[in-house]
């Protein structure tokens, strides 16, 4: 059974050092033009574990992603078009 995950944006002033973050959860993505990083870790240890890297040196600024509560599942209430459109 796979836990629970929540995602973060952190914000970093230092990729290189923006490494270590590693040991909080899986870095999914660094973004060297705009110096962030988004990761993923265990909803259970989210909390303290956000709280111990806002207190790193390097890191600016920490945001929830809310990605997980986007609906993706979509309904087709109107009709398709795309019929009259055709020649």
């Amino acid at each position: 059974m796979l836990p629970e995950r929540t995602g973060y944006i952190i914000w970093v002033s230092d990729l290189k050092a923006a490494r270590t973050l590693e040991k909080y959860g899986t870095v999914h993505y660094m973004s060297r033009k705009m110096h962030y990083v988004a990761m993923y870790m265990n909803a259970e240890r989210a909390e303290e574990a956000v709280k111990t890297i806002s207190r790193l040196p390097f890191v600016r600024k920490v945001e929830r992603s809310y990605r997980n509560e986007l609906k993706t599942e979509y309904s087709k209430d109107t009709e398709d078009k795309t019929r009259f459109y055709s020649m």
